[in-house]
């Protein structure tokens, strides 16, 4: 089991015409593996109304990411889509995150030798303008 620390990206259409970052983050965890934890994001989550979070790559026999939020970065539940549904994967998708909390994190739960995932979350403020 190893801590995998995410990276931050801007996308490339995330910079204005005033080369002034836009209120949209993608944050990445890779490669994660069976009983990897992603590092909570240093981000205060909860400044970002739309969340989302995307898994994809070998998932393996019983692969599942489950996705966790936590107020405090110490004690972390299974966070949940809008329909109530507890936000894990066993196979590629995106989904919505419904609950609002500082922080946020993957967590390879299950999984044999060849699980090797990538999980993205993209944050937004919604303060984009439609060209």
């Amino acid at each position: 089991m190893a801590t995998i620390n995410p990276t931050q990206t801007l996308p490339a259409n995330s910079i204005d015409d005033n080369n002034v970052a836009r209120s949209f983050r993608v944050i990445r965890w890779t490669p994660m593996v069976n009983g990897d934890i992603g590092a909570a994001t240093d981000l205060f989550m909860a400044h970002y109304r739309d969340r989302a979070v995307q898994a994809f790559g070998t998932f393996g026999t019983g692969g599942t990411v489950t996705v966790q939020g936590s107020m405090d970065g110490t004690n972390w539940t299974t966070l949940h889509d809008p329909q109530g549904n507890a936000l894990t994967f066993t196979a590629a998708g995106i989904k919505e995150v419904a609950e609002v909390c500082p922080y946020l994190r993957p967590n390879i739960t299950t999984g044999d030798g060849t699980t090797s995932l990538t999980v993205l979350a993209t944050l937004s403020q919604g303060h984009f303008n439609v060209l």
